[in-house]
């Protein structure tokens, strides 16, 4: 037996996130014009123009924007930064787009730029498995994120990928509505010479940072380490840009061997950089069937009702999994970013900005999630098998006792319950990232304020607070709760959604925690 969420409380979280995530970072400026012939789908073709690479000056703050908080070296990495130059292409749509995702685009512009690269990489090349993550980065904050560098990390880190965040958008450079004017107004010195024309041409700097990863003219920024695998990466707003990227410039451009797609919705990005032109976008906005990589798509529950309309088979070339019990933004990207962003941004580090005395952050499986899907992506994309596909979340239904959506990938968080874990959560007087935090219940056995997880208003008397499960109950013995982890974790891993050592942390969690009896 389920309970039904109330779908103006799903509904209006998933809007919410389509808004803040695909909106705020867009720019609408452009160059002038210049008609090209159209583009046809087809297989992919090495296109993307090969920009110079130069290092940047040390600048007044002697670091780049975000700048690893913590000590890489103690990984064996290192970073790096370095500026690419050249001219860039815009697109406009050619021929009628539709929800198929079969986009076929013509270059309408062209501009001169400069962004920037920060690199990650490992210092002893040996250690280096061969691919390289580029990371579209996350403007929605109104200044540059990292999102999926944060939720995999540990992977990134411990199997030796090289990792590279791409300053893509104007905002980013140029600046927006945020206190921090772009890398330009933050460190002048270092940053002045940055030259950004407008998002229409986002795209096709993406590309060519890939294409200065694989021939660079000038130093090369991960220090003559040899490329096997390229894979673009997005989240949140970076993800409906490259849900785009993959349908209509991948086709263009062949830079790219595979592509991540984390918490993208049912609409996907303008391909002309103009915020309004969202309205103009197919909807739904599916993923074309003949894609030329493996693209994998992984969304949070938080994402699912804004994303469900663009549900679609998986292919030989796409595989879709959405996670029960995580959050578009969690406690454990906040936590491991938040050091990184505060070293930067200071206090005008974006926030959540919760209302005081609201449910802590979502504190669920995500990361796992990723890593598993990194690893599966990158062996794919090399020729491996197809990575499993999942069954569909019901992130409207909820079991009665436990507070959990229904279906969906159910890592041992959820399978083996010790909280709720949602990823929505009551936004009243709240910031405008909140709702992207989901929430977490820890069971006491009592009905505390946030435990009336039903409601949209949690005064509203149609759902009273639910009797939470005991614990005691639920797992008799310590040794019980251990036994069923252990099994959940053994699962996860066997179906491919759990990395084996991420199941040994779970496991190894479960036997130090007193839970039981």
């Amino acid at each position: 037996m389920s309970v039904r969420l109330p779908r103006r409380w799903a509904t209006a979280t998933a809007l919410g996130a389509v808004l803040v995530t695909t909106l705020l970072g867009t720019s609408a400026a452009q160059a002038g014009p210049v008609q090209g012939d159209p583009v046809q789908a087809g297989p992919a073709r090495a296109e993307a123009a090969n920009p110079t690479v130069t290092v940047p000056p040390a600048g007044s703050r002697g670091f780049p924007f975000l700048a690893a908080a913590e000590d890489l070296g103690s990984f064996g990495y290192t970073e790096s930064e370095y500026f690419i130059a050249g001219t860039a292409t815009s697109y406009s749509k050619s021929g009628l787009w539709g929800s198929d995702g079969r986009w076929n685009v013509r270059a309408s512009g062209r501009a001169a730029y400069k962004s920037r690269l920060l690199v990650r990489r490992p210092v002893d090349a040996a250690r280096f498995n061969g691919t390289v993550v580029v990371e579209w980065l996350n403007v929605s904050g109104q200044l540059e994120l990292s999102p999926d560098y944060w939720f995999e990390r540990d992977e990134l880190l411990r199997e030796g990928y090289a990792w590279v965040g791409v300053s893509a958008q104007a905002v980013g450079v140029n600046g927006g509505l945020g206190e921090i004017k772009g890398l330009k107004g933050w460190d002048p010195a270092r940053y002045g010479s940055l030259v950004h024309p407008g998002d229409a041409f986002a795209y096709d700097i993406f590309s060519q940072a890939g294409q200065a990863l694989r021939t660079p003219d000038g130093p090369d920024p991960l220090g003559g380490l040899t490329i096997k695998t390229l894979l673009g990466d997005g989240e949140s707003q970076s993800a409906g840009l490259m849900t785009t990227y993959a349908n209509a410039v991948q086709p263009v451009s062949g830079v790219y061997d595979g592509f991540m797609v984390h918490s993208n919705s049912a609409l996907a990005a303008p391909i002309s950089g103009d915020l309004g032109d969202i309205l103009l976008m197919p909807y739904p906005s599916r993923f074309r069937t003949d894609l030329s990589v493996p693209t994998f798509v992984v969304l949070t529950e938080t994402d699912v009702p804004g994303a469900s309309a663009a549900r679609q088979p998986d292919t030989d070339r796409l595989v879709r999994w959405e996670v029960a019990g995580t959050a578009h933004g969690d406690q454990w990207a906040y936590d491991l970013g938040g050091p990184t962003v505060t070293r930067s941004a200071g206090t005008a580090a974006p926030q959540p900005d919760c209302a005081a005395g609201s449910a802590p952050y979502n504190d669920g499986p995500g990361h796992y999630a990723m890593n598993a899907a990194l690893h599966h992506l990158t062996r794919w994309a090399q020729g491996g098998p197809r990575p499993a596909s999942g069954p569909q979340l019901n992130a409207d239904l909820r079991d009665p006792a436990t507070g959990l959506a229904v279906g969906g990938i159910r890592l041992p968080d959820v399978a083996v319950p010790t909280r709720t874990l949602t990823g929505a959560r009551d936004t009243g007087g709240s910031g405008v990232f909140c709702g992207l935090y989901g929430a977490r219940d820890p069971w006491n056995g009592d009905t505390d304020p946030w435990d009336r997880h039903d409601a949209a208003d949690p005064s509203d008397p149609a759902f009273p607070p639910r009797a939470e499960p005991v614990l005691s109950r639920l797992y008799p013995t310590h040794e019980d709760y251990v036994s069923k982890v252990r099994a959940a974790a053994q699962a996860s891993a066997t179906a491919g959604y759990l990395l084996p050592q991420d199941a040994t942390t779970v496991v190894t969690a479960a036997e130090q925690s007193d839970i039981g009896g």
